[in-house]
């Protein structure tokens, strides 16, 4: 079977009704980035930061996958299928898909803020425990924090990713700009050759030392399009 390496971002999740944070009406406008969103954040307004990922928590709690997350479920009937995304949310594992690296960490975990990884103390959030409460402590003592990559954070599963891209037969890149490292460096892993398919509305700044195909359409549409290509191969 051959390997399918999925790169996905905000687009891909953008039908369910998850705002992105870089266009026009996206989280960016409503909320500064330093405040909630890195690591000196965290270090001067732990509450605040609590705060805004509780809300971000509520809001996308009667998320759905959407027919792209659930086309790419599909594909690992006749691949090996491997998603690396951008996205904190849980869209393509509610769709089906078993293998999902998470580049910035999940919305639905909460961790140690002494030492994120450290997975002992890992709390995994539900329906019914949406909310990190103010002051909550994690298994070491520390604060509890959202499983969350803060900019001014390293990417731990950037090596992870990087390894899958080397692997990979086909590349689909879905909903991502290709703007924001390191993720937008991972293609330059791939196998010199490795067919490239991007699905996006907008233009994708892809390298042209790259065999792609672009797929000017939303993840649901093009991801219908891409199965059709792949049927006929």
């Amino acid at each position: 079977m051959k390997k399918i390496v999925f790169l996905t971002g905000a687009g891909m999740s953008a039908e369910s009704g998850i705002s992105t944070f870089r266009d026009s009406d996206g989280l960016w406008e409503k909320y500064r980035v330093e405040e909630i969103a890195t690591h000196d954040a965290w270090l001067k307004n732990p509450s605040l930061v609590n705060q805004f990922y509780n809300a971000r928590r509520r809001q996308y709690l009667n998320a759905e996958p959407n027919q792209g997350h659930k086309l790419v479920a599909e594909l690992e009937k006749k691949y090996h299928v491997t998603v690396v995304t951008q996205n904190v949310d849980d869209l393509h594992e509610k769709a089906g898909s078993t293998h999902v690296i998470h580049l910035h960490g999940e919305l639905m975990k909460a961790c140690s803020s002494r030492d994120v990884d450290d997975e002992r103390y890992h709390v995994q959030l539900s329906p019914e425990r949406l909310e990190i409460a103010e002051g909550e402590k994690a298994g070491d003592g520390s604060l509890l924090r959202p499983f969350i990559v803060f900019f001014q954070e390293a990417v731990p599963n950037i090596s992870v990713a990087a390894k899958e891209m080397e692997d990979a037969d086909i590349i689909v890149i879905i909903g991502t700009s290709m703007v924001v490292y390191p993720a937008a460096g991972l293609l330059y892993y791939a196998r010199q050759g490795t067919p490239v398919y991007v699905i996006d509305p907008k233009d994708v700044a892809v390298s042209n030392a790259f065999n792609v195909k672009h797929i000017q359409k939303g993840a649901s549409e093009g991801m219908k399009e891409l199965t059709q290509l792949f049927n006929k191969i």
